[in-house]
């Protein structure tokens, strides 16, 4: 299936603009893995350091999402921190878009920090890691 969408992705100097029309659905998505700072996320992608893209369509904004280069010791990763939004079969398929921009700026792998749902979703990723957690 093809994208029914558009990918967007928003120039930095740009991204306070549309930061108020994607924000509430990119926090939701943090909130719900608990796995960093609703704050730092936005910090990411109003200094630049994150990028923020969009899928869009005729009804405007279905999705957005954050990416973060970050050099690990062996490697340049592209890390898609957040992704919120509706319509999944729509945009899901705009996925390698973002790949092919990573893959250009010199990462070797794309991590995405997300819900276990999302090893539904894309196929083609892998569990590399875990997360194991107990309340106290």
């Amino acid at each position: 299936m093809s994208a029914l969408a558009d990918l967007v992705c928003v120039p930095p100097q740009r991204a306070r603009e549309v930061w108020p029309h994607v924000a509430a659905r990119l926090r939701a998505a943090y909130l719900r893995t608990d796995l960093g700072h609703t704050a730092d996320l936005e910090r990411d992608v109003l200094e630049g350091d994150g990028l923020l893209w969009l899928a869009t369509s005729g009804d405007g904004i279905d999705a957005a999402a954050v990416t973060l280069l970050v050099r690990t010791d062996r490697h340049l990763v592209c890390q898609i921190t957040a992704c919120g939004g509706a319509n999944m079969d729509r945009w899901l398929d705009l996925l390698p878009a973002i790949e092919a921009w990573a893959r250009a700026e010199g990462a070797a792998k794309v991590r995405i920090y997300g819900r276990k749902g999302w090893v539904r979703a894309l196929q083609n990723y892998h569990v590399s890691n875990v997360v194991l957690e107990r309340p106290l």
